[in-house]
Order: structure tokens, then C-alpha cells, then sequence
């Protein structure tokens, strides 16, 4: 890395710090089910992000996200994901 660019913070400290901001806010209110709260919020922009990757193919998104097809179709399912179509232009149409 030169000294021009800017340095990479790794995503488990942006992780970290958004985690320790978010109990800083809540000040000394004691927060229910933190970890269902915390996945239902990072799995849906996850698995966005990773099928705009792949151009909606969910065989190849399952196989970044390290979780079989099935598990995908069911959490894209549950979160209203939008699949992006792929775009296959066939001869002829």
C-alpha cells in the first residue's frame, strides 16, 4: 500500500465499532435478542450485495456465501430479497 492510499480498516472492526456505538446509544437501556437484531440487519445487504455480484445467479452467490441454495432461497424469501435478473440475451428474441 503507498502512502497515498487510504488505509483498509478490516470489517471486523467496522463490525466492532458499530456494535460498541450502537450500546454507547442505548445508554442504560439492556437490549433483547442483540444477536437475531444484528443478523436480521447484515444478512439482507449481504446477500444483496453478493447477488449483484454473481448478476443474480443464486448457485454462485450460495457458493460465496458458504450456504447451500436452498438456504438461500429461504433467507431471500424471508427478507423480501429482490433477485437481480441475469441478463442472457438469447438469438432470436
Amino acid at each position: 500500500m503507498n502512502a497515498d492510499s487510504p488505509q483498509t480498516i478490516p470489517l471486523r472492526q467496522h463490525v466492532q465499532i458499530t456494535v460498541s456505538q450502537y450500546l454507547q446509544d442505548m445508554g442504560n437501556t439492556v437490549p433483547e435478542n442483540l444477536y437475531q437484531m444484528l443478523l436480521a440487519e447484515i444478512e439482507p445487504p449481504l446477500i444483496e450485495e453478493i447477488l449483484k455480484r454473481t448478476g443474480g445467479n443464486q448457485s454462485k452467490a450460495a457458493g460465496m456465501l458458504g450456504i447451500t441454495r436452498n438456504t438461500l432461497r429461504t433467507k431471500i424469501q424471508r427478507y423480501s430479497i429482490k433477485v437481480p435478473s441475469s441478463k442472457i440475451i438469447r438469438p432470436g428474441r
